[in-house]
């Protein structure tokens, strides 16, 4: 992390009257990271983003956009917004539409048809948006959040209405981006597909960051138990399991649960036993897994 982020957030908190919307957050995204936001409906996701626009001030803390306040003209400048549900006039066609927000940034047009292309709106870019289907426009939208460069890009459930093909070339449009040293904090609830997406993976629950970092390091911290997943040879599955213990599934699969630390000598004893077990399937925690125990943590300090 660099001593001077794009987006520097810290110890804020903001209120919407006596509700205390966030708390304490501190946050931090460098040059050419991108970062997941994560949170259930209400932890503070779309406030923070508010925040970090110039539409909400905030009740502590200090917040700063490329050195710059929220809400100033150099700090617009250097952030660009993807809301989950874009709407755009029906009348225009794409191009027109990004004509105008490249007049409202004060950039060239001469990247406009670039944009549309790399966002697979090349042959629909002379048709009416009126015409174009909600994934369609979700990759307007995008196309309109890179145009000028930002330094800082603020996605706010990007994929909705996306098919999968679709956000795989969604997510290699923001890699690039990235790669050029934009700096990218985004929000979802699909964890499968940010999974190996983002730099960092940040956790709010109820208005407090309750984790923060690399998913090997939040995951290392958690430890929580691998799954392993054992099938027994034929006719062997009440010998494997009494000589190794485990759920019983389909009569012939076991599952163990293994710590961390103990993962490498079980699969080593599994296979040294070949008469006993035709196959190993490992499962280490995904993303899911590291939520819900962060949230969960949080939700019990937090109980009175």
């Amino acid at each position: 992390m660099t001593d001077h982020p794009i987006l520097a957030v810290e110890a804020l908190d903001l209120r919407y009257g006596r509700l205390l919307a966030l708390s304490g957050v501190s946050l931090r995204v460098a040059e050419g990271e991108r970062v997941a936001l994560l949170g259930h409906n209400g932890a503070g996701k779309s406030t923070l983003f508010k925040a970090i626009l110039g539409f909400l001030r905030p009740a502590a803390g200090r917040l700063a956009v490329a050195g710059h306040a929220p809400g100033t003209d150099a700090a617009r400048r250097a952030v660009n917004y993807l809301p989950e549900t874009v709407a755009f006039p029906r009348s225009l066609t794409g191009t027109e539409v990004m004509r105008y927000f490249s007049g409202l940034r004060g950039a060239g047009r001469g990247d406009i048809a670039r944009l549309l292309e790399r966002v697979g709106l090349a042959e629909a870019a002379h048709r009416p948006v009126g015409g174009y289907s909600k994934g369609m426009r979700q990759r307007l939208g995008l196309a309109q959040a890179l145009i000028g460069a930002p330094r800082l890009l603020l996605l706010d459930e990007p994929t909705s209405g996306l098919d999968p093909i679709s956000r795989g070339e969604f997510y290699g449009v923001v890699a690039e981006a990235a790669g050029r040293g934009c700096a990218v904090l985004l929000s979802s609830h699909g964890l499968e597909e940010i999974e190996h997406r983002t730099d960092r993976v940040a956790i709010l629950s109820k208005g407090r960051l309750v984790a923060d970092g690399p998913l090997d390091d939040l995951a290392s911290r958690a430890a929580l138990p691998a799954t392993i997943r054992v099938t027994a040879q034929d006719g062997q599955a009440d010998l494997l399991q009494e000589r190794i213990g485990g759920t019983r599934f389909n009569g012939c699969r076991l599952d163990l649960s293994c710590p961390p630390e103990g993962t490498l000598k079980l699969v080593a004893e599994l296979a040294g036993l070949p008469q006993l077990v035709r196959d190993v399937d490992l499962h280490r925690p995904g993303l899911a897994d590291l939520y819900r125990h962060y949230s969960d943590l949080a939700a019990e300090e937090v109980k009175p």
